[in-house]
């Protein structure tokens, strides 16, 4: 039999992390949330280390400021080679034809 994975949406998830940080216990609240303690320990890591871009959604990048802006400048690069090639093909065509 297929197990169902359950899905906890960000407010759900920040909640619990937040809890986390009050109580002593982790193995009882994470029961009480119905989570496992390792799955809780899991979104507290992912708390701290992306802070309000935790838990984003399906499919969704994390990504820090600066991956962002690494990305971003990847992106932007590859569009500047992409035109450059572009460019370097037009100049040999039309170079070919002036002679």
């Amino acid at each position: 039999m297929k197990q169902v994975r359950k899905i906890y949406d960000k407010a759900f998830k920040e909640k619990a992390v937040q809890l986390s940080y009050e109580r002593t216990n982790i193995s009882e609240l994470a029961r009480e949330l119905g989570v496992s303690a390792p799955q809780l320990y899991k979104w507290r890591k992912e708390f701290e280390e992306f802070g309000e871009g935790s838990f984003p959604g399906r499919g969704n990048l994390k990504l820090s400021p600066e991956q962002e802006k690494i990305h971003e400048l990847e992106k932007r690069l590859k569009d500047a080679e992409l035109e450059r090639d572009i460019l370097k093909k037009a100049i040999g065509i039309f170079s070919k034809s002036d002679r």
